[in-house]
Formats: C-alpha cells, structure tokens, sequence
C-alpha cells in the first residue's frame, strides 16, 4: 500500500478541520420488516404483518454521514420534496448532527424515498417513489444559490450522481466552473445520463459498469481485458481531462491514473455481507484525501480499504474511522 505524504495518525488527524461540500441526489431508505405466514386472497403475493420500520438516510446524504464519520463537516445541497418524505429526511438528517441549511424545497417534485418489504431475511419489494426529469429553471436557480452560499466554507466538492435530475448538465456545469475559480478541488461519483459532462474536475471514480456505459464501449476487467479497459480510461482522460481517474473494480479491486502514472491495487480479501454504500464510503474518504493534496495512488489504496471495510456490515453503514486508521497502519509501514 503506497505511503501516504504525512503520517496516518496526523492525516486522519487532518481529516477533522476539513469542510466537504456535497451536491447531488439525496434519498430515504426505508424499511419495512415482518413475517408472511400466507398468501393474500386477492393475488398470488404474500400477506405481511408489520413488526417494525425504519428510515435511513441515503444517496448524497449518506456520503455525508460517511464524510462526518471520518471526522470533516459535511454541507449538503440537494433538492427534496415539500412533502413527508422531506420532513423526515430533514429531521433524520438534524438527528445526526448535519446540518439542512443547503437543502432546497420542491412543490413540483417528490423527496426520492425506496422501501424495502422485508419478511424472513429476504427482500419481498422495493417500491421506489420518485421522479428523474431536470431540475426545472427556478429549482435549479435555488439549487445553485444554495451551492453559491455554502462554496466558500468548503475545502472540496463532491457531485454525487443517481440520476435523479438533480445533477443536470447546466447544474453540473456551473457548479464546476464556480469551485475551479475559487481554486476548491472537485470529486465526482458519476451516473450514466452525464456521465462525461464532468469537464476538468480534480478526480473521476466511476466503477467499472458506470465507465463501460458511459463511454459506451465493451471491455473486460483489466486482469483479463488490461488493453481494452486501458483504452477506455484513456479515452475518458481524453475527453474529461481530469486530474486524476479513480476506478473501482469490485473484486478485481481499484486502479488509479493521475499523469501516466498507473496504479492496479488488488482487492482486500474480506467476508461481504453487502456492498450496498460502499461507493458512497469510497468517494468520501477520496475527496478528503484529495483536499489534503495526498497522491493519487495513496488516495486509491485508502478508498479501497474503507470501501472493503463497510461491506462486512449489513445494510447501508458509514466507515469506522478508528477501524479504518488501524488497518490502515497495519498495512503500511514506518508510520
């Protein structure tokens, strides 16, 4: 694992006194959990009985919770719904420490909400309650202010992307050339619809999937297609001149470009019990490595790690920072 430029305990110490600025689509994971004894009489489905439910916070929201607990001040902007889903995922988020102060009111569209039916430890349904059209003009102008209010706080930010219309081209565009003239660094966790609209940001992490669709070309991973994904990253440097690509490789583990310089980390052998958050864990840790102007292949081995680290928990869990430092440190030496 590539050193990073300070010692770990003073990098996570660092971590701290960092302010990361997250826009992008925000959403609340709910469940609901019960036991199906039989079938309804009006269809084929099974009758659940209720036992207890739950509201999480989740897309760019839990990329904050994943930013708070690795010790930096997150400052959200997103749109919500004026709506109950809104209620709630402002009231969870006020729970948590984090502050709405960035969060903008639709009338014209719904807080993105997915509820899960779960019976027995199986997943029955999701029913996903939401829309994907743009941000229309005064959105996304309410949008922007917001971002305009909250930019000078920050030290980097993040473009959390679902595609949820929230990250239109013209948002996207603005918000980049806005953080470039202020000199703030610039992550970006993308989604197919714009996904190349991401011009000269600091750091690009797509996964493997996402980079395929994107750029709409087929190759394999790179250990069994490295010319092919090789040529895909270059032409996605071609076309976004990043600083730095990130990508992650689910078990085939993480690469890292920045200059020519190439970097292939393996993955971290671990028992997965769920991958569900670990890229919002895996863009956290980057745009604060980023901010603190860490090496691009440090960066990937870190991101790498933490993302390994969540996926042990079930269900959508922010990183444990002390965890994280002490595996960390048991992997790299002199520090």
């Amino acid at each position: 694992m590539p050193a990073p430029a300070a010692s770990l305990p003073d990098l996570f110490e660092k971590f701290n006194h960092l302010r990361v600025l997250i826009v992008g689509d925000v959403m609340l994971d709910a469940y609901v959990w019960g036991r199906a004894s039989r079938l309804s009489p009006e269809a084929p489905v099974p009758v659940v009985h209720v036992e207890r439910t739950e509201q999480r916070l989740g897309g760019a929201a839990n990329v904050a919770l994943n930013v708070q607990a690795l010790g930096a001040t997150p400052l959200l902007c997103a749109v919500v719904g004026d709506d109950a889903g809104g209620t709630q995922l402002r009231e969870l988020l006020t729970e948590r420490g984090l502050s709405v102060e960035g969060l903008v009111a639709s009338a014209a569209r719904p807080t993105t909400v997915k509820q899960r039916i779960l019976a027995h430890g199986q997943q029955l349904v999701r029913i996903d309650s939401e829309v994907e059209t743009d941000l229309d003009d005064i959105e996304a102008a309410d949008l922007l202010a917001a971002f305009e209010r909250l930019m000078p706080r920050a030290d980097v930010v993040i473009f959390e992307d679902y595609d949820k219309g929230v990250l239109s081209e013209r948002v996207i565009g603005e918000c980049l050339a806005r953080a470039r003239a202020q000199g703030i660094p610039t992550v970006v966790d993308p989604k197919k619809k714009n996904f190349l609209a991401y011009h000269g940001c600091t750091l690009f992490k797509p996964n493997l999937k996402e980079l395929r669709e994107g750029l709409k070309l087929d190759f394999g991973p790179p250990d069994q297609d490295a010319p092919g994904f090789e040529a895909a990253v270059a032409r996605l440097r071609e076309i976004l001149q990043p600083d730095t690509v990130l990508v992650t490789l689910s078990e085939h583990g993480v690469f890292a470009q920045q200059g020519e310089i190439k970097t292939y980390l393996p993955a971290h052998l671990r028992q997965i019990s769920d991958v569900s958050g670990a890229g919002d864990t895996v863009i956290s840790i980057a745009a604060c490595c980023v901010a603190l102007g860490q090496p691009a292949a440090f960066t990937a081995a870190l991101a790498n790690l933490g993302g390994g680290l969540v996926c042990e928990q079930v269900g959508v869990v922010p990183i444990e920072k002390t965890r994280l430092l002490t595996e960390a440190s048991a992997l790299i030496t002199g520090y």
